[in-house]
C-alpha cells in the first residue's frame, strides 16, 4: 500500500459501514456456487503506475489459454477505487473475480462476507511470505487475502547534501539549519523536509507514523475505542505541527500526494522525503535532477527509528466469483517469484517473498532492501477495524486542521477523539 492507493471514505460512503457487529455477518451467498467453478476470470485493481500489469496478464494468459484473466485497471484516487469495490460488491457482481485489497479494507471486506476466506479448499499456503504482510491479510484470526505486495515508509535524502542519514527527528532538523528557504520550495535553496499532507489517506499515514512513534495509539485492539487522546500522541502530532509553523516543512505541501512529494525531491526542492518504495524508479530517471546523489534510510523517530505505517496491498477473491477454482490459482501465480521478482525490477514494488530481501543479486540493485525490511517488520499498521472510512476521516479532518493552523495539536486530539468514537458506535 501504498497510501495513494488507501481509500479515505467520508460522509456517505463512511455511514454505510455500520455493521451488525464485528464478526463475518454480510451475505456471502456466491462463494458456494462458485467454489470449484473455472473459467475465465477478471482482476480489478488500480491504475498501474509502475507498469507491471501487463508482464502478469502475458504470463498467466500463455499458461492458461482457456481460463484468460482480463485486468481491470480502476483510477488512481484510492476512494473511487473503494467505492467501485463496494458498489458490485453490493450488486453481487459475478465479473469482480479477483480484487485488490488494501490492507486497510481487509476487516470491512471480511465483516461484510464479500471476500472469501483462505481456508478449507481455498487453502493458501504462506510460509515463504513476510510475517507482516501475512498478518495484513488476515481478519479475527482467519487469512481473507493474498499478500501481493508490502510497503513501507523510507526516508530519502540527499547525499550531495549530507554527509549520513539522520536517525532522529533532532537530527534531521540540524541538518537543516541555515541550509533551506524558510518555509516554501519556491526558494533558490531546497526546502528541509516533506511527506504527504493533503487532505487524503496519505495524511492518515503520516500522521499515524508521527504518532505511533511518539508511543501514541488511535484505537485499541477491538477496533472500536478511540485512544488517540493522549500525551503521547500530541508529542507525535506537534512534530508535524511546528513543522509548518516553524518552516522546516514547506507550505506547499498541504498539498501534497505522494506524486507531488516526489517531484518535488527530484526536481531538488527537497533535502528530505518521506514516500513509499516506489519513488525509487521515478527518482532514477532520465529527467530527475538527483539521481545518483540521494539515499534511503528508514524513517526517523524521537530518539531514533522511527514507526513506519505498514502499506501495500493483497488480493482477495470475490465471494460472488462463479470461478473461484481458477481465481485461487490466480493468487498463488501472484505470489510466484516470476510476478514478485518482476514487480520488483521493473516497478520498484516492495516483494512479499521473505528470500527476496536477502537475494545477492537484488540487494546489489537495490541496496534500500535491507532498510526496506527493517521498515516492513517494524512497520505499525493504520487502525485495525471494520469501520476504517469513518476513523481515516476523523484523522484526515483533525490532523490537516493542525497543520493549517487552525486549531491546536491539543483540540485537534480531543475532536478526533469524539469523531472517532462516534465513526465507531454503530457496530
Amino acid at each position: 500500500m501504498r497510501a495513494r492507493k488507501v481509500a479515505a471514505v467520508a460522509g456517505a460512503l463512511g455511514a454505510t459501514l455500520v455493521l451488525a457487529g464485528c464478526g463475518a455477518d454480510g451475505d456471502s451467498g456466491g462463494s458456494a456456487r462458485g467454489a470449484d467453478g473455472r473459467g475465465p476470470i477478471t482482476f480489478v485493481t488500480g491504475k498501474d503506475n509502475s507498469g507491471v500489469l501487463p508482464f502478469i496478464a502475458d504470463e498467466w494468459n500463455r499458461a492458461h489459454p482457456d481460463e484468460k484473466v482480463t485486468i481491470k485497471q480502476q483510477s488512481d484516487q484510492a476512494d473511487q477505487q473503494l467505492a467501485d469495490l463496494e458498489q458490485h460488491f453490493q450488486a453481487k457482481d459475478p465479473g469482480y473475480d479477483v480484487v485488490t485489497v488494501d490492507v486497510v479494507w481487509t476487516a470491512e471486506f471480511a465483516a461484510r462476507g464479500w471476500i472469501v476466506p483462505l481456508t478449507g479448499r481455498h487453502t493458501l499456503d504462506t510460509r515463504r511470505l513476510l510475517p507482516a504482510t501475512v498478518k495484513s491479510a488476515t481478519y479475527n484470526g482467519t487469512l481473507y487475502a493474498a499478500p501481493y505486495g508490502s510497503d513501507g515508509g523510507l526516508l530519502y535524502y540527499r547525499t550531495d547534501m549530507v554527509d549520513s542519514a539522520p536517525t532522529t527527528w533532532k537530527e534531521l532538523l540540524g541538518n537543516c539549519e541555515g541550509r533551506t528557504a524558510e518555509g516554501t520550495i519556491t526558494g533558490d535553496r531546497p526546502a528541509c523536509y516533506a511527506g504527504q499532507f493533503a487532505k487524503y489517506e496519505g495524511l492518515t499515514v503520516n500522521a499515524a507514523e508521527a504518532i505511533n512513534a511518539t508511543g501514541g495509539k488511535i484505537v485499541g485492539s477491538d477496533g472500536r475505542t478511540a485512544t488517540v487522546d493522549s500525551p503521547e500522541s500530541a508529542a507525535g502530532l506537534d512534530f508535524l505541527v511546528k513543522g509548518f509553523k516553524d518552516g522546516y516543512i514547506p507550505k506547499e505541501a498541504l498539498g501534497f500526494q505522494e506524486t507531488q512529494t516526489v517531484n518535488a525531491f527530484r526536481s531538488g526542492q527537497l533535502m528530505f522525503m518521506r514516500n513509499w518504495p516506489y519513488a525509487v524508479a521515478i527518482l532514477d530517471g532520465k529527467d530527475s535532477k538527483v539521481a545518483g546523489k540521494y539515499g534511503v534510510a528508514p524513517l526517523p523517530g524521537p530518539a531514533g527509528h522511527g514507526a513506519s505505517t505498514l502499506g501495500g496491498h493483497n488480493l482477495g477473491i470475490s465471494a460472488y466469483s462463479e470461478h473461484q477454482a481458477t481465481a485461487l490459482d490466480f493468487l498463488r501465480f501472484i505470489e510466484s517469484d516470476t510476478v514478485q521478482r518482476n514487480n520488483l525490477t521493473v516497478g520498484t514494488l516492495a516483494p512479499v517473498l521473505t528470500s527476496m530481501y536477502s537475494d545477492p543479486k537484488l540487494v546489489k540493485k537495490f541496496t534500500y532492501l535491507p532498510d526496506l525490511l527493517k521498515s516492513i517488520e517494524t512497520a505499525v499498521p493504520r487502525p485495525i477495524t471494520p469501520f476504517y472510512p469513518g476513523v481515516t476521516e476523523a484523522i484526515e479532518t483533525n490532523t490537516y486542521a493542525a497543520l493549517q493552523g487552525r486549531t491546536t495539536t491539543a483540540q485537534a486530539l480531543k475532536d478526533m477523539q469524539a469523531a472517532i468514537k462516534s465513526a465507531t458506535a454503530g457496530g
